[in-house]
C-alpha cells in the first residue's frame, strides 16, 4: 500500500498537482481545529464548513480531544497561536466517535494478542503511565468536547483574547451542534 502511494505521490508532483494547493503556513482566517482522527471526517469537515487549504490549523487526534495541559494538542495549539496568528480555537467532536467508548483492560489485551510483552506494558506503569486514564474512552462526545474547551479556555499559556468553541459535528450530515460550556 505504502509503495503505491509514493508511486502516487512521484507522478503528482511530477504533473505539478501541488499547485492548486499553494498557500502559506499561516492558516488564513486565523482558526484551529481540534477534531478526530475519524476517516469519516477528513473531507466532511472541510466540506461542511465551507473551508480550503490553507484556512486553518487542523489537529487532528483520537476522539479530538484535548486530554491534558501538556498533551501535543495543546503545545500545537499553542505553536498556532505565538507562532502562526492563530485567535479562534474550535474543538470539534463528533457522533459516533470510536474513541468514546475505549476500554483500556480491552486495549491492553489487544496490544497482549498483537505481541507487545507483558513485560513492556508493565514497564509503562512503572514509569508512570495511568493506562486507566491514558486509554479510557469518554460518557459523551458533548462533555469531552466541553471539557476540552474548558481546559484550553483556562490554560495558564493560553492569551485571554483567544475565542474557544465546541461542537459536535454529525459524521454523516455534517450538522455542527455547539456545545455550551458554563
Amino acid at each position: 500500500m505504502i509503495d503505491d502511494i509514493l508511486k502516487f505521490n512521484k507522478e503528482f508532483v511530477n504533473n505539478k498537482g501541488y499547485e492548486p494547493y499553494l498557500t502559506t503556513k499561516y492558516p488564513d482566517k486565523k482558526l484551529a481545529i481540534v477534531a478526530c482522527m475519524d476517516t469519516r471526517l477528513t473531507e466532511l469537515i472541510y466540506a461542511a464548513l465551507g473551508l480550503k487549504n490553507g484556512d486553518v490549523k487542523m489537529i487532528k487526534n483520537a476522539g479530538g480531544l484535548v486530554s491534558s495541559p501538556f498533551d501535543s494538542t495543546i503545545r500545537s495549539l499553542l505553536v498556532g497561536v505565538y507562532e502562526l496568528g492563530v485567535e479562534n480555537v474550535m474543538i470539534l467532536g463528533h457522533t459516533d466517535c470510536g474513541a468514546q467508548h475505549l476500554d483500556p483492560q480491552e486495549m491492553i489485551s489487544l496490544m497482549l494478542e498483537k505481541g507487545i510483552s507483558q513485560d513492556h506494558i508493565d514497564m509503562m506503569k512503572y514509569c508512570g503511565i495511568d493506562f486507566e486514564s491514558w486509554l479510557n474512552g469518554f460518557e459523551s462526545s458533548e462533555q469531552a468536547v466541553a471539557a476540552s474547551v474548558d481546559l484550553v479556555r483556562h490554560h495558564p499559556l493560553m492569551p485571554s483574547y483567544i475565542n474557544v468553541r465546541g461542537f459536535v459535528i454529525n459524521s454523516v450530515t455534517g450538522e455542527l451542534v455547539e456545545v455550551e460550556v458554563k
